[in-house]
């Protein structure tokens, strides 16, 4: 599976969007658009993150950047060296 399913997969469960989370694109912005994603939701997400891939996030590596749109966040889990 794809960075990007998988991050889409992530995304519904955490935010509990169900269907809505098949219709992500890579361009589809986050913060601001999505309103299931306050700042609960981004720990949430990271913490799923984190799990699934098995990697640790330190605190100064998470910005609004990382959560501009569903690509930024696809690159940054990416940019972590996940297989």
């Amino acid at each position: 599976m794809s960075h990007l399913e998988n991050i889409k997969r992530i995304l519904g469960t955490t935010l509990q969007i169900g269907d809505r989370a098949n219709r992500l694109t890579e361009a589809t912005p986050l913060l601001g658009n999505v309103p299931e994603m306050d700042s609960m939701a981004v720990v949430t997400v990271l913490t799923a993150i984190e799990e699934h891939y098995g990697i640790v996030i330190d605190d100064d590596e998470v910005s609004a950047d990382i959560f501009a749109t569903v690509g930024t966040l696809v690159e940054f889990v990416a940019s972590k060296g996940t297989g």
